[in-house]
């Protein structure tokens, strides 16, 4: 059975990068993120502390300066989000909104 997933604290990266997962847009690995730790340590923590089912895929892109790398996109299911809003995810989200004004 699988853990029941938790909301990390708003301001902190890990809460940054999840408000994104739950809202739908996209993250960009800017701020707050720069500089400090990498997307996916911090996707890594939000699967394995915060038992979140972060899915992944990967495909090869290209830099600005034309070198070969690899992109990789971090999503929730849909499902997943769903429940998540309905069982205290919209008040972390305003929490989190009023916490940054």
């Amino acid at each position: 059975m699988s853990k029941t997933p938790k909301f990390p604290g708003p301001l902190t990266a890990r809460g940054a990068v999840l408000a994104v997962l739950l809202s739908d847009a996209d993250q960009t690995g800017a701020e707050p993120l720069q500089g400090r730790t990498s997307l996916a340590a911090i996707m890594k923590t939000l699967k394995r502390k915060y038992h979140w089912p972060v899915e992944s895929s990967s495909f090869p892109s290209n830099t600005g300066d034309g070198r070969a790398t690899w992109a990789t996109v971090y999503r929730l299911p849909a499902e997943v989000v769903v429940k998540a809003l309905a069982n205290g995810g919209r008040e972390w989200l305003e929490r989190r909104a009023g916490a940054k004004a």
